[in-house]
Formats: C-alpha cells, structure tokens, sequence
C-alpha cells in the first residue's frame, strides 16, 4: 500500500470556487452499499466523495483513483498477519485505515471484505469540491489541481491524521463517505480505467489500480492515466 506522490498530464483548467460543486447535498453512504469484494469497492468508490468536518469548516474531494490491495497480496499491509499497526484492516468494510509513510506523510485506505480478513482500497487521488480555502491553508503551495492529486496529498489537504485510523465512514463523525450522484454527468459514465499499481516492490503486475479516465486530477504517469 506504498504509493508515492507522481506527476500527471495537464488537462482542462481545474480553477476551482470554494466551496463548489453542491457539498450540503452529498448523502452519507450505508455500509450495506459497499461492496465486501475489494476490487469491487475500488470501482464503486470512484466518483464517491470523502468528507472531512472540521472546526474550520468541511473540506470534501470526490474520488477519482483507488487501488486495490487484496486478501493474500504481497503488496498489502496485512499479508503477514494482524498487528497493533494494521488491526484496522481485519475489521468490518467501511473504516478508515490511516497509516504513516515515508516519514512525511499519511495515506487513508477504506476497509474491504469480511470481518477478520485483512484487505482494502488506497484512495489515491480526488477532486477538490469543497473547502477550497482550507485545503489553501493546508498545502499553500499547491495549485487547486495538486490539492489532493495523489494519496498523502489527499490525506493532508483533507487533515487526515493518524487519529482517524478506524473512524466509521458510513457513521456520523469528523471523516465520512458520500455516495456518488444516482445521475452522474455523461462524461462520468464510462466504466473507469485500469492499471498496474503506481510505485510497488511486490505484485507489481496485478491490474488493480482504477481511476476517471479524462480527469486532470487523477496522480500518475501519462501511460497509466489513458
């Protein structure tokens, strides 16, 4: 669940409002809506969004990248078994795993399969729709593009700390998940694209790593961002 930080392609202006793009409107996710498959929560969290409250105000990314890291997976921070660091992995679909890496940053995962099988999805990338002044004040130097356009940017511009390992994202609380609108717009309706893993040691050829194709704030390489 390693992923480092990576340049992307230019696109489209990503000159963003605060607070844009109807945040009061975003309802809660049921935990019965997750997939308990891994690789099927990493599609359906695209498009899904990730709100962090605050008492500076609400800060919200929709997601546009993920990768998946399974039961058995070399790759994964539970495939040598539970301890005091990734319990959060072993427990019921839903929560935050929030780990430290690089001695620099944090990274937030969502907790897939069934209780006491250790998996989850690495939220890599999202687009920033609301709280834009506050993401300003937690990456000053980041254009609205590079907000949260990678896994420890996101994390950051979100405030996510390792406080937040195992907080329950479809419960009310400061870090939740918001579903994906029931009619997204048609540029959002294509299935999403795949790829190997960004920045791996281990099970570096596993196809598992999905993303909006097209958008400007998905991190990456060009080559996998097609």
């Amino acid at each position: 669940m390693t992923s480092p930080l990576a340049p992307a392609p230019k696109s489209a202006s990503t000159s963003l409002p605060d607070g844009a793009n109807g945040s009061s409107r975003l309802r809660r996710l049921r935990r019965s809506e997750l997939p308990e498959d891994t690789v099927a929560l990493a599609r359906f969290l695209i498009g899904a969004t990730l709100v962090a409250e605050s008492p500076d105000g609400r800060a919200a990314a929709r997601i546009v990248e993920t990768e998946a890291y399974l039961p058995g997976d070399a790759a994964c921070h539970a495939f040598r078994g539970e301890t005091l660091r990734n319990a959060t992995l072993f427990r019921r679909r839903g929560l935050a795993y929030v780990y430290f890496i690089y001695g620099n940053h944090f990274c937030v995962n969502v907790t897939s399969e069934r209780e006491g099988v250790g998996a989850g999805v690495l939220l890599r990338a999202g687009e920033p729709v609301a709280g834009l002044a506050l993401m300003r004040t937690r990456r000053p130097r980041a254009t609205p593009r590079d907000l949260c356009r990678g896994p420890g940017r996101l994390a950051s511009a979100l405030g996510i700390t390792r406080a937040d390992d195992g907080v329950d994202l479809c419960a009310p609380g400061r870090l939740w998940l918001a579903a994906p609108p029931a009619k997204p717009p048609s540029h959002r309706r294509e299935p999403p694209g795949e790829s190997v893993r960004i920045g791996l040691t281990k099970e570096t050829g596993r196809v598992l790593r999905f993303f909006e194709r097209g958008s400007p704030f998905v991190s990456g390489p060009r080559a996998l961002g097609r």
